[in-house]
């Protein structure tokens, strides 16, 4: 089958352990994240590391929360690197 090996788990794939960082601005404390158990900075900006398989997931909670991604970069990428 299509994604998986001969012993019946999924490929490895460099993409499953790639974390990504998104800059995170808007968010407001509300009854969603009322239940992360802590406050959160009230800042112009937020930056959430992200594992790759949780991608979508997490953007729509930010959504939620009230929150706009302004930008999504690999962790480790340099900062000439972003500018381009």
């Amino acid at each position: 089958m299509l994604g998986q090996s001969l012993f019946g788990g999924r490929t490895s794939s460099p993409a499953k352990n790639r974390i990504f960082v998104y800059e995170v601005t808007g968010l407001k404390q509300n009854t969603q994240n009322d239940r992360n158990g802590y406050p959160f900075r009230n800042s112009s900006s937020v930056f959430i590391q992200v594992p790759y398989n949780r991608m979508n997931e997490e953007m729509l909670r930010i959504t939620r929360m009230g929150g706009s991604i302004v930008n999504i970069k690999p962790l480790g990428a340099s900062v000439d690197e972003s500018q381009e």
